[in-house]
């Protein structure tokens, strides 16, 4: 595994690059793409948990907390905690279009548009929400 710098540990608001490589160890960043070989042994819950917490990908955790998982490390409270993500979104399609562009929703949001500006594919976006289901 890649040595990961104090510079990009400082750029995502965590302590030191220590930290930052216990994140990928413990969510597997960085371990296996999502798409290369093994992919298919792991559960599209997983893929999208490695979607959701990835800095290059989704990097949800930058601005949500995800208190009932336990691999979510972050400090973030600038977006509403990932809770309750099936009760408050029983319509899959709603939380889907939310994450393809935030904007139409809420034009002053500060979440990029992970579908639009093309961040994650149609298959990404639908792994991540199976992981946003779990909690």
């Amino acid at each position: 595994m890649a040595k990961l710098s104090n510079a990009r540990a400082a750029r995502h608001g965590l302590a030191g690059a220590g930290l930052l490589m216990a994140v990928a160890v413990v969510t597997g960043v960085g371990t296996a793409p999502v798409g290369g070989a093994g992919a298919e042994a792991r559960s599209r819950v997983d893929r999208g948990r490695e979607l959701a917490h990835d800095f290059n990908k989704g990097n949800c955790l930058a601005c949500h907390s995800a208190p009932r998982d336990k691999t979510a490390v972050t400090l973030a409270n600038i977006a509403p905690p990932l809770t309750m993500m099936r009760d408050r979104y029983p319509e899959r399609e709603a939380l889907r279009r939310h994450i393809w562009d935030p904007m139409q929703r809420n034009p002053n949001t500060i979440m990029p548009p992970y579908g639009k500006h093309r961040i994650l594919t149609d298959e990404e976006i639908d792994l991540v929400i199976d992981y946003l289901y779990t909690l």
